[in-house]
C-alpha cells in the first residue's frame, strides 16, 4: 500500500545540500515501546515470629492481563470506522491491501513564497511494513535516506559521506508514520495504546462540494484529522499542526489529487504540501508499481562508498 503521507514528509523535511538538493531525513519504526516489570525481593520476617501471617494472595494474572487489554483498545466510534472502509474499497479493497511492496518515481518541487523552483526527481522503494529507501537526484548530485526498522542510513552526494540517521531525524519519521493516510487505512495506529477515532462531520470542500473528516487522537496528545470525498470515498485531504526547527507551531495539510488507477489501486499521483496556508511543496508521481520485486541489498547500509548501490 502506497505510503502517500511518508514520502511528502519525508521531502518536504529535507535540508538543502548545495543548491536546491535535498537530503531526506530518517525514519523510525512505529513499533509500540516495550514495558519492563520491577523485581521486588521479600524481607525474611524476624526470627520471634514463629508463625508469621500469611501475606495476601495477588490477584490471579490472567485478570490483570485482561485489565491492560482493556486500557490499551483503540476507541472508536462506528462512523469514522465506516468512512475508513469505504476508503479502502475506493482505492481498490484487497489490491490495495494486499500490497507488500512498492517502487514510485516522479519529481518533488519546493515553493518559496508561492512560486515553485527547480524540481528534483526521486526513486522510492518501500517493502512493508518497516523498509524504505528514497532517492533524490538532480544536476547538483544525489541524495538517499534508508529507512529499516528503527534505524537508517543517509548518503550525501555533495559531501560524499553515508551516515547513521539521527534522533531527530528518527523522531521526524515516527510523526510522518503517525500522520500518514496509508497508516490510517492500514491500521498501523491500532496497535498504539489510548488512541481514539471520531467522527467530526462534514465540510466545505470547494463549489457543491463536501468532505467526511474524522479525527485520530493518540495518547500524547497528537491530533491528525482526515477528510475523505463525500461522494467518492476517496482521501482528500490531511492536517495537522506542526512545530519547525525553531520551535514555532503551525497547521500543515497534504492535499491528494489526480488519482489513478494502476493494477486495480487508485492513487494520487500529486501531493501538494501546505505550512500557514501557504503551499511549501508538490510531489507529482510519474508511475507506481505495485508488488514489486526489491532487493534486500537496496536496504543495506554500505561499507564504504564504492559498496553504494
Amino acid at each position: 500500500m502506497l505510503r502517500f503521507n511518508l514520502i511528502s514528509r519525508a521531502m518536504i523535511a529535507a535540508t538543502m545540500i548545495v543548491g536546491i538538493m535535498f537530503a531526506a531525513i530518517a525514519s523510525t519504526s512505529v513499533s509500540a515501546q516495550s514495558r519492563r516489570g520491577t523485581a521486588t525481593s521479600s524481607t525474611p520476617p524476624p526470627a520471634a515470629e514463629a508463625s508469621p501471617s500469611p501475606s495476601p494472595a495477588a490477584p490471579p494474572p490472567q485478570k490483570k492481563i485482561a485489565a491492560a487489554t482493556l486500557e490499551t483498545k483503540p476507541v472508536i466510534e462506528a462512523k469514522a470506522e465506516q468512512i475508513l472502509r469505504r476508503a479502502v474499497e475506493a482505492m481498490g479493497g484487497g489490491n490495495y491491501t494486499n500490497v507488500r511492496s512498492e517502487i514510485g518515481r516522479g519529481l518533488f518541487t519546493p515553493f518559496r513564497d508561492g512560486v515553485s523552483v527547480l524540481p528534483s526527481a526521486f526513486v522510492d522503494y518501500i517493502i512493508f511494513p518497516d523498509r524504505e529507501r528514497t532517492e533524490f537526484r538532480n544536476s547538483d548530485g544525489r541524495v538517499i535516506q534508508t529507512n529499516v526498522g528503527a534505524k537508517g542510513w543517509v548518503f550525501d552526494g555533495a559531501k560524499r559521506s553515508i551516515k547513521d540517521m539521527t534522533p531527530e531525524q528518527a523522531e521526524d519519521f515516527r510523526f510522518a508514520m503517525r500522520t500518514s493516510i496509508d497508516s490510517l487505512l492500514r491500521g498501523l495506529w491500532r496497535k498504539e495504546s489510548g488512541v481514539t477515532l471520531a467522527y467530526i462531520g462534514r465540510r466545505e470542500a470547494g463549489l457543491a462540494k463536501r468532505n467526511e473528516a474524522v479525527r485520530l487522537t493518540y495518547a500524547d496528545g497528537l491530533a491528525v484529522e482526515f477528510e475523505f470525498g463525500a461522494r467518492d470515498g476517496l482521501p482528500a485531504k490531511v492536517i495537522y499542526t506542526r512545530k519547525d526547527s525553531e520551535g514555532k507551531e503551525a497547521p500543515e495539510e497534504d492535499r491528494f489529487a489526480q488519482f489513478v488507477s494502476t493494477n486495480g489501486i487508485l492513487a494520487p499521483f500529486i501531493i501538494d504540501h501546505y505550512r500557514a496556508g501557504a503551499q511549501t511543496s508538490r510531489i507529482n508521481y510519474k508511475s507506481l508499481d505495485f508488488n514489486a520485486i526489491i532487493e534486500d541489498e537496496l536496504f543495506a547500509k554500505p561499507v564504504n562508498l564504492k559498496a553504494l548501490k
